[in-house]
């Protein structure tokens, strides 16, 4: 006797084809599970055994082979379950073969029967859509799997029992629904930061241009405060956009009853996090901080009491747009295409640099404490402020200022010129002025006469790297595309040099 089942492996967000055979056959009684499967998949055969005892069905005591092929692809995770039980009921006769021809099939089992969740149902869903086949799932999963596509056969059961009868024609398993998640009803807002209007300016460009943004400044400044009302003013996600971030979080199991949202992520890890935490990894790799942020912000608080190896690890995310994580027999790829929010005080004292306080330790401490931040990391980041200590005077201050609503118009529409101008360029991967690079940037972004002028200046007075020159384009161009103008000019690139943080940093030392 025997039954062929379709599932999939993971290797990142993608999933991989695999074929679970089962096979009956005389001879000593046995249950042999084969084709390289971790710990959890091996525990499968007790499980599927209790859970066929539970409705009624005893394994006929023969020798049975379960094969998981390719046999070279490694086997994780309890989503194999499902699939291995269907198997063997096909191959014993309790389920027509037939009808588990055309769907692939995951789901972890509970020893009374119930299929539980399990996390991938997304990108499984558009792996057997590719092969134009429906899914079995949980239906827990089924709001998200119902995503992958509208015309595909999906079936998401409650429990096995409610499955066979479905097949037998005795129940109807009705088709899940996408299920949305609902926005948040308020969100923090821009108008409740009072005084800071450089620094506020600063975000907004940051916003509109997708740049990475860095803030220097004392306790107290309101560089988190700042940092977390970023999400209120950056554009709802696009449905490629919504998409790739379902994908990931799916495989983290973080879709909360399979609920999609579209807010952008903000993701806010302790600065104590393990390389593994903030890029991915381990010994069963899992999605990291960098690639839960896909699409949306990844915000370092303190940033250098992370681990100087950590924070360089995020250097190629931050270059390539995604995460690699590579292992002996694998390789793992997340898209990891992120906004980087960092945060930190200019010193361990936290004040130096302002009037009329000395720090104890001179300017060792300064240095020592910035040192913690490679030069490689930081040539990465578009955008250096310094967020000076709020006065009393602006607390007091009862003027209301801009409410985020207004301000996001303005990122929107932003946004909106730069998608437009690289659709008609053909650009491939270029969403915003943050992933223009090389020849394509000095095209868009080149200056006017004066503009031009102040730049060559520049370059000759702050010795700009080729990577700094483009970073000044870039934030330039983002300050154009907020004015409305055609071409950069002498103003946007005067702001631009303003945020590379030279200025800053000789007040620091001095």
């Amino acid at each position: 006797m025997f039954a062929q089942v379709s599932t999939v492996a993971f290797e990142g967000i993608e999933a991989k084809p695999v074929d679970v055979q089962v096979q009956i056959t005389s001879g000593l009684p046995a249950f042999t599970l084969v084709g390289l499967p971790d710990k959890a998949v091996a525990e499968s055969r007790e499980r599927v055994r209790g859970v066929l005892a539970a409705i009624g069905l005893a394994l006929p005591p023969k020798h049975i082979t379960v094969n998981l092929a390719p046999a070279d692809l490694p086997k994780e995770g309890s989503h194999y379950d499902l699939p291995i039980a269907l198997g063997l009921m096909a191959a014993c006769g309790a389920v027509a073969p037939d009808a588990l021809a055309g769907y692939c099939v995951i789901g972890e089992l509970s020893l009374d029967g119930s299929i539980t969740s399990v996390a991938g149902a997304l990108p499984a869903a558009m792996g057997a859509n590719a092969q134009d086949k429906g899914l079995i799932c949980p239906q827990s999963c089924g709001a998200e799997a119902a995503w992958a596509s509208a015309e595909m056969k999906l079936l998401a059961a409650p429990n096995l029992l409610a499955l066979i009868n479905h097949f037998k024609g005795l129940q109807t398993l009705p088709r899940p629904e996408p299920a949305l998640e609902e926005e948040p009803d308020a969100m923090p807002d821009m108008s409740e930061i009072k005084g800071q209007e450089s620094a506020k300016r600063a975000l907004e460009v940051a916003a509109a241009g997708g740049h990475n943004f860095l803030m220097i400044g004392p306790p107290g400044a309101g560089k988190s405060m700042l940092a977390r009302r970023l999400p209120s003013i950056l554009p709802p996600l696009t449905a490629k956009e919504l998409l790739e971030v379902s994908m990931v979080h799916s495989m983290a199991g973080a879709l909360s009853n399979g609920q999609v949202g579209r807010v952008r992520p903000f993701r806010s890890p302790h600065h104590s996090a393990s390389m593994a935490a903030l890029v991915g990894g381990g010994t069963k790799p899992k999605p990291g901080e960098a690639a839960l942020a896909h699409n949306g912000v990844l915000f370092l608080d303190e940033l250098p009491e992370i681990t100087p190896q950590v924070l360089d690890a995020l250097r190629q995310p931050l270059e390539a747009g995604e995460t690699v994580i590579a292992r002996a027999n694998h390789r793992i790829v997340y898209p990891s295409r992120i906004q980087l929010i960092a945060a930190m005080n200019p010193c361990r004292c936290g004040r130096a640099g302002e009037p009329g306080y000395a720090c104890r330790l001179g300017k060792n401490c300064v240095d020592r404490y910035q040192a913690r931040v490679s030069g490689p990391l930081l040539d990465r980041i578009d955008m250096q402020i310094e967020v000076p200590t709020v006065t009393a005077a602006d607390l007091i201050m009862q003027a209301a200022s801009e409410r985020s609503e207004a301000v996001r118009a303005r990122v929107i529409a932003a946004r909106d010129v730069q998608s437009q101008r690289y659709q008609e360029l053909e650009a491939k991967g270029v969403r915003t002025n943050a992933d223009c690079a090389g020849p394509l940037l000095e095209e868009i972004a080149a200056p006017d006469r004066a503009g031009m002028a102040l730049l060559r200046e520049a370059a000759e007075t702050l010795r700009l790297s080729a990577r700094g020159y483009h970073r000044t384009l870039r934030v330039s161009r983002t300050m154009a595309d907020l004015d409305g103008a055609e071409t950069v000019a002498r103003v946007h690139i005067a702001e631009a040099l303003s945020y590379r943080g030279e200025t800053l940093k000789r007040k620091i030392a001095a």
